[in-house]
């Protein structure tokens, strides 16, 4: 595997002559786990290639201080990817992604706006812009996502469409740890007595109960819910143990549909 740091540096590794090569590509903030392992095999199991990305994004944390606690674990997951099968590893500086300082944007104005939208303003189009960066960067077959994050999958799907790019969206099944609960980067981050609240808060939002019954058995167990709500099929929810803040959502009915406002 070759870990490149520059987009020259990158453009330079994927020139190919081959009409028949495919390229998958995972984009991701690193601090890898079980979830981000599932899209890399997929795509490892798809494509004559795989690129991957390790980017911690700052253009989309609301927060100074979630960008300076996102956990750095460079050289497990580097070693990580490798035994997965990746061709490429892209890990650039900020300045390499943003030469022009953020000052072109992606913003979308309708499936942006509720949930993870009206909670954190400004994160979707940071996580936007450096998207439809990554796929101009690498052009790939495919791309792939978590369900786990579905609205941001949605979001992206509904980009790859408005600018025409020639990529497929694959959008992969959450990976959950036995409680049920989505692995993710930050759940590294709760304590003990937190990882016990994060496991109720799994199962009471997964016995499938109805909407203010759920509200109400979260708030019992002492979670703050940032919002708990219905959208074309799915349910979702965002919630705040300690100083980490969760998301999750579920099947309820018609959930092929994207989320909206």
């Amino acid at each position: 595997m070759r870990c490149l740091r520059t987009v020259s540096e990158l453009r330079e590794a994927l020139r190919t002559p081959s009409a028949s090569l495919t390229t998958g590509f995972v984009p991701t903030m690193g601090n890898l786990h079980a979830g981000h392992l599932s899209l890399l095999e997929r795509s490892v199991a798809e494509n004559t290639r795989t690129i991957a990305s390790i980017f911690v994004n700052p253009t989309q944390f609301n927060a100074e201080a979630d960008f300076r606690l996102y956990p750095r674990t460079l050289d497990d997951d580097l070693a990580l990817l490798e035994k997965a099968g990746v061709a490429y590893c892209f890990h650039p500086d900020p300045s390499e992604m943003y030469p022009d300082d953020f000052s072109f944007q992606v913003q979308e104005n309708r499936l942006a706006l509720p949930m993870e939208g009206n909670s954190r303003p400004g994160h979707f189009t940071g996580m936007l812009t450096v998207v439809l960066k990554l796929l101009n960067l690498t052009r790939p077959t495919r791309a792939y996502f978590g369900e786990k994050d579905y609205q941001q999958a949605s979001l992206v799907s509904a980009m790859v469409k408005a600018f025409f790019l020639e990529t497929d969206i694959i959008v992969c099944p959450t990976i959950r740890e036995a409680s049920g609960l989505p692995f993710s980067s930050r759940n590294r981050r709760l304590n003990a007595e937190e990882r016990q609240t994060a496991d109720t808060f799994a199962r009471i939002f997964h016995a499938g109960s109805p909407l203010e019954a759920t509200r109400n058995a979260l708030e019992a167990a002492g979670i703050a819910v940032d919002y708990l709500e219905e959208h074309a099929g799915r349910r979702f929810v965002a919630v705040k143990i300690g100083d980490i803040r969760l998301i999750d959502n579920t099947e309820t009915l018609n959930a092929n549909r994207e989320p909206s406002s």
